[in-house]
């Protein structure tokens, strides 16, 4: 059976801090071919914006700081960083009573040193095949709600303690509106008493904590055909929030953008622009900040000569970009991965049918620039002043 669209990330999640295998030798550039390219942060702070990518803490084979040649590109490119794993609770809560911060420390470490942003991603990823085992058949005793409530405040109190000041924009639920429209329903929701109860307290428990950091709602809604129900259902979230004065301050969009099937006569896939923009009206109007928060491109379903397949990838990223950088609430911009070797998109079901791999990234897997980085560095150039 084929991966859904989030369970692809399971490989990357067990394989949390390795490089993706299969299509790749090691990268022997050394970025020396990128060294006239546009910084695409640079770029983007002159517009009032930042521009960043995710980050893992692994080995010097994957896409983490440790890798020198991964780090150049992040330094080239990145005023901001988020950790691709290392936040989460499976990674973070290895059981009730422990945190394993180390990992992201180090991560942390490496953006301050080099004066770059951290965005804390997630507080609460709400889907129970992503939370970590023990939470899933967790006791929650005789009082569930209140034992919920105990473990979910105190997860999210011990992060931003730790982490107070350093980091001041979170994803704070990640991920609880299902593609049908619903609500995520886990273990710790059933025991709170539903899934609005689980995260307005999480909200609320991160607005008490952090009175004037960025608090996000992440989620992966698109543009695609196909996601109609899962905007309608996260619009009905924030609408949600705002009836009930829960302290969201933005949508963050993650902006895997996919090509499912391909139209010869455009050289991309479709898309429903007039659906979209109608979906950022509405959010906007509900006064949210958006962010763009993990952005790649899935060419799945593109034919497989490279420049040609680069070409199309770049013009579909820019065609949605023209689109975003229309809302002056969008600030931040993030890349999920710079580099093709190590992107998550590598594991992610339906893999292409040529066995080749995907070309997700603003950077090839010999750490060369990409004409969607092209497009990306044209598209921050011409955006407006935020």
């Amino acid at each position: 059976m084929e991966m859904t669209r989030r369970e692809g990330l399971a490989a990357v999640l067990a394989l949390a801090t390795t490089a993706c295998s299969g299509n790749y030798s090691s990268p022997v550039n050394s970025v020396g071919t990128a060294s006239a390219i546009d910084s695409l942060h640079k770029l983007a702070k002159a517009k009032g914006m930042r521009f960043g990518s995710a980050v893992g803490a692994g080995h010097s084979g994957s896409g983490s700081f440790r890798n020198t040649g991964y780090a150049s590109l992040l330094k080239r490119d990145c005023g901001i960083l988020v950790a691709e794993n290392e936040m989460k609770w499976q990674s973070l809560r290895p059981d009730p009573l422990s945190f394993n911060f180390a990992p992201f420390d180090e991560i942390l470490a490496f953006a301050e040193k080099n004066n770059m942003a951290m965005r804390g991603h997630t507080l609460m990823w709400h889907r129970p095949q992503w939370q970590p085992s023990w939470l899933e058949a967790y006791d929650f005793g005789t009082n569930p709600a209140t034992e919920a409530a105990r473990l979910l405040t105190t997860h999210i109190t011990t992060v931003t303690d730790r982490y107070r000041g350093r980091i001041l924009s979170y994803d704070v639920v990640n991920e609880t509106v299902m593609e049908d429209s619903t609500l995520a329903q886990t273990a710790i929701s059933r025991a709170i008493g539903g899934t609005e109860a689980l995260v307005d307290l999480a909200f609320q428990t991160a607005r008490a904590q952090l009175p004037d950091a960025q608090l996000v709602y992440n989620d992966y809604m698109s543009w695609e055909p196909g996601n109609e129900k899962h905007r309608a259902g996260v619009l009905k979230l924030l609408e949600g929030f705002r009836a009930r004065g829960v302290p969201v301050d933005a949508l963050g969009i993650q902006s895997h953008i996919r090509i499912d099937t391909y139209d010869p006569s455009t050289g991309t896939g479709p898309r429903q622009e007039r659906e979209w923009r109608k979906f950022l009206d509405e959010v906007v109007a509900m006064n949210y900040d958006i962010l763009i928060t993990e952005f790649d491109v899935n060419d799945q379903a593109l034919p497989g000569d490279i420049s040609a397949r680069d070409r199309s990838v770049a013009d579909y990223a820019k065609a949605y970009f023209e689109v975003m950088l229309d809302y002056p609430q969008l600030k931040d911009v993030l890349a999920w991965g710079m580099c093709d070797s190590y992107s998550w998109l590598q594991e992610f079901k339906p893999l292409r049918t040529d066995g080749l791999a995907k070309r997700a990234c603003p950077y090839s897997a010999d750490f060369a620039p990409k004409p969607l980085h092209s497009k990306l560095a044209a598209a921050l150039q011409t955006a407006s002043a935020r």
